[in-house]
């Protein structure tokens, strides 16, 4: 191992290479110090040129920070990662034809690192099958400019799968805390672990160099052999940002590197908007004992509405990128979560979520069409991505889809029901999704149960389409759902009026509930 400045870092990479940088997010253990430079050293000496960029989430902060830094023209052939939306900058060479750009599940990302590594031809899943992935869709393709197959269909012991092509790693750039005079990387004061020892092995065993970004130095053999998540053999270069921040909003959190646990302290409830109603309808879904996974947007509220309501340590809340029990934190740094009971590596994460581990999800929906499927996206005319929404919805057994019924200037006023002070201009319950995130026809197969809850409104996924099952106090039927769908699904005749509580102040009183309550109980999707 050799340390250098991050400026001969940069210099490591040639043009034509294949990059592999780690982290995710809004900053979590991403090496930011090499984007700043790399992004430098191109604008000032035109080179890198041509280069293949690969992450396995989405990095940066819906600005100016991250993989938008990276959006300059030449720098880049192609791009492969699970989400462009939080990278506007890159976002736009893609949306404008510049570059070619895959968006491939955040999972399958995350688990092909590691067949890379293996040697393997690809990752072989279900992951996709019947969605935008599946090659007789898109297979992955995000604008006209990109060509090439990197995804196809097998068959194997007579059923099919997909199988994303393995490609060779000629730089991955890592993130740790410290490392010794070996190079041995610790990652004690990191949100997250992704899948650093992964991205060292599939570049070594590629031929390629690893770069690791720490944020301090140690002497040989201070560091616990327990805590070295990269071999120090596994590492050819480390520089030093001893600036470097746990997030692009925490500079430094104990609770959410795990050093402490965050007490209960008096927080004053969230507000009672259109967002806590839909989070705590979701909630009601859930059961004691449950192992869940709580996606971007309003799912991100279910943790504070549970730690209002009392019954956190009654669920298990998991999140992909490894935090695996204790409360996920909400808004721009999703992706970290504190008094966790395990930090496992991401690929970990979503074998268990692709094996049908959890027992309900909450994800958020974008549009949701006359058949059940959801698009999550595209949409809006800006090129996205779905992140991990394929893998967590592909074999959960139970899933809430989440969101508005419409959307752009959509005022509702809430106190005991809803009353629609000005209607959205944008239907998102559509004849056809413009793509499909979440198949209807898989999980009718699969035997998954599915509720679309909104504001106003909860469908479920029935034989031919959608069931409307619950209407909210004080809503109009025909009014204010049926005329604002580009569908007329279908209503039951049992048709029920969402709970009250959901749109009055205080608690729920679901801490009383779950312990009145049976466990929840395994009965994984097909």
């Amino acid at each position: 191992m050799k340390v250098v400045t991050v400026r001969e870092a940069v210099g490591l990479v040639g043009d034509g290479a294949t990059l592999l940088i780690g982290g995710s997010g809004a900053g979590h253990a991403v090496p930011q110090r090499f984007i700043d430079e790399l992004a430098a050293v191109y604008g000032a000496e035109g080179r890198p040129r041509d280069l293949t960029t690969v992450r396995v989430v989405g990095i940066g902060d819906f600005a100016e920070r991250g993989f938008s830094q990276l959006g300059l023209p030449g720098l880049m052939k192609r791009t492969i990662g699970s989400n462009i939306g939080n990278e506007p900058g890159l976002g736009a060479l893609v949306q404008a034809d510049l570059i070619e750009a895959y968006s491939f599940p955040q999972g399958v990302l995350s688990q092909l690192i590691r067949e890379i590594a293996a040697g393997r031809p690809g990752l072989v899943t279900h992951v996709g099958l019947g969605t935008y992935v599946d090659p007789r869709q898109t297979g992955g393709k995000q604008n006209a400019a990109t060509t090439e197959d990197l995804v196809e269909v097998v068959t194997l012991r007579g059923r099919e799968w997909l199988l994303y092509h393995a490609f060779p790693i000629d730089v991955a750039v890592i993130r740790g805390t410290s490392a010794d005079e070996d190079g041995n990387l610790s990652m004690e004061g990191e949100a997250i672990q992704a899948e650093m020892l992964n991205m060292a092995t599939a570049a070594r065993n590629s031929g390629g160099i690893v770069i690791a970004q720490v944020k301090r130095l140690a002497r040989r053999g201070s560091l616990p052999s327990r805590s070295v998540e990269v071999p120090g053999a596994l590492i050819d270069y480390v520089y030093v940002d001893p600036d470097q921040w746990q997030t692009y909003i925490t500079e430094d959190s104990p609770y959410y590197a795990g050093a402490l646990r965050r007490p209960a302290t008096d927080e004053p409830p969230l507000p009672l908007d259109v967002r806590k109603v839909i989070a705590r309808r979701s909630l009601l879904e859930f059961r004691p004992g449950a192992i869940c996974n709580l996606g971007f947007g309003i799912s991100q509220l279910i943790g504070r509405v549970a730690w209002e309501e009392g019954i956190t340590d009654q669920l298990v809340l998991t999140v992909e990128q490894g935090i695996f029990g204790g409360v996920p934190v909400a808004g721009n740094e999703g992706g970290a979560g504190f008094n966790y009971q395990a930090m496992i590596d991401q690929p970990d994460m979503f074998g268990f979520y692709d094996g049908g581990g959890l027992d309900v999800a909450s994800l958020s929906f974008a549009e949701v069409d006359a058949a059940g499927n959801v698009n999550v996206h595209a949409f809006e005319g800006r090129v996205r991505g779905p992140g991990g929404f394929p893998n967590i919805s592909a074999r959960t057994p139970k899933i809430n889809f989440v969101g508005t019924l419409t959307a752009q200037g959509l005022e509702l006023e809430i106190d005991g029901g809803v009353r629609i002070a000005r209607e959205g201009s944008l239907r998102k319950f559509v004849p056809r999704v413009r793509e499909i995130s979440f198949s209807a026809a898989s999980a009718r197969e699969r035997g998954q149960e599915v509720r679309y809850i909104t504001d106003r409104a909860v469908f479920g996924l029935a034989d031919d389409g959608l069931e409307l099952l619950e209407l909210a106090p004080g809503v109009d039927l025909e009014r204010d759902v049926l005329g604002q769908m580009g569908f007329r699904p279908r209503v039951a005749d049992d048709l029920r009026q969402m709970d009250p509580r959901l749109y009055g102040s205080g608690p729920m009183g679901l801490a009383a509930e779950f312990a009145a309550a049976e466990p929840a109980h395994r009965t994984a999707a097909r």
